[in-house]
């Protein structure tokens, strides 16, 4: 697996805004399902150019949608994704966040 795969997109919500201005950095990511802790770490110091000091990883489960039809309702479900919220050293930080 390269770097640039593992990172698939940044999750930006009001709550990882939150975490991410505290004193710990903490920035979160849609990451591949096959991908360890490690091999994120290292994909984002790779990407980014930053030291991470930690990485917490937890599955998302898809939430479960209906659609109405001509013949009544259809329940689906969206796809379950896997989350990496990474923990820097302090005093660094990735500029794609600040809007630098």
């Amino acid at each position: 697996m390269e770097a640039q795969n593992i990172l698939i997109e940044p999750v930006v919500t009001e709550k990882t805004n939150l975490l991410r201005e505290e004193k710990a950095a903490k920035y979160a990511f849609k990451v591949l399902p096959e991908a360890n802790k490690f091999q994120i770490m290292e994909a984002v110091e790779k990407v980014f150019g930053v030291k991470p000091t930690a990485c917490n990883t937890m599955w998302v489960r898809g939430d479960k949608k209906a659609t109405r039809t001509r013949s009544g309702y259809r329940i689906g479900q969206k796809s379950s994704w896997k989350k990496a919220i990474i923990t820097l050293a302090p005093g660094e930080k990735i500029d794609m966040f600040e809007g630098v």
